[in-house]
């Protein structure tokens, strides 16, 4: 990893919106500064959606997005940044593009291709050229639908077995380190895979967590990714990071109980560590 330690991390996230908050640029928002982040935002896409699904999709140009971002890079020193939903070929292009020319020290990707409450958030094209952008970041978070999009399987891992194979396979191909996430798991596996390169080598980790059994799950891997992004700013390893995090989203998929925000799946309490929440 690279990253420029400092107390307060500069993190950009470039994302869509999600107007109730749960998910996208709101929610990582939420999480850089729950882990102690100052966030940054380039809209890709505006969104109309809420817990119960998505409504429309509202890209963004590729001029709107790119004078953001120069506007952002062109000022502020920006230690860390989280890729989110992207939605169209030309609005992945144009993250490239700038990826390769302000080449940012550590890059978390969340492969967003579709809501948790269901509906597509990009294109087929979009799929393509995302696993292209894939191999210019420092580390991808797929979920497991996402995985398997990513390692070019057949079908998405229905076994943590599975998962593992396929954290492999995506590994091997992208040439970048995959932070496999496995609570849509269908066999209700209780840990994570992490596939770096040490020496030459890949080396794999099983990250443990505990299942929480909970329908709140609205911006999960939005939330997951932006906070690892914010935590590997001066971490020595993408598991030092982890394990930061996790118990943040412990508590965060617990509070979302309490919320009563909307009538579908409802978004995470990135806030629950300011309220005297205690983790179950």
């Amino acid at each position: 990893m690279r990253s420029s330690p400092r107390r307060v991390p500069r993190v950009l996230s470039i994302a869509g919106t999600d107007p109730t908050g749960g998910a996208g640029l709101f929610a990582d928002l939420k999480s850089i500064a729950a882990m102690g982040g100052y966030g940054m935002g380039a809209v890709t896409a505006l969104t109309a959606q809420n817990t119960l699904g998505v409504r429309g999709v509202y890209p963004q140009t590729a001029e709107a997005l790119r004078a953001q971002l120069d506007s952002i890079s062109d000022d502020v020193v920006i230690d860390a940044v989280k890729i989110g939903m992207l939605g169209e070929a030309h609005i992945v292009r144009t993250v490239s593009e700038w990826l390769d020319r302000v080449r940012p020290p550590v890059v978390v990707m969340d492969p967003v291709m579709a809501a948790t409450t269901g509906g597509r958030l990009s294109t087929d094209d979009a799929n393509v050229a995302l696993v292209d952008l894939a191999r210019r970041v420092s580390i991808v978070t797929p979920n497991v639908p996402e995985l398997g999009v990513l390692a070019g399987a057949e079908a998405a891992a229905k076994t943590f077995g599975e998962v593992l194979e396929q954290a492999r396979a995506a590994h091997a191909e992208l040439g970048t380190a995959v932070l496999a996430t496995t609570g849509d798991l269908e066999d209700a596996s209780h840990a994570d895979v992490l596939i770096t390169t040490e020496d030459g080598r890949a080396r794999v980790e099983e990250l443990p967590f505990t299942r929480i059994d909970t329908p709140n799950t609205h911006g999960t891997g939005c939330s997951m990714s932006s906070a690892l992004a914010t935590a590997s700013v001066g971490a020595s390893s993408w598991s030092e990071a982890y394990a930061r995090v996790r118990p943040w989203m412990d508590g965060a998929l617990l509070g979302g109980l309490e919320l009563e925000v909307g009538e579908g799946s409802g978004p995470l309490d990135h806030n629950w560590n300011t309220r005297g929440a205690h983790l179950a």
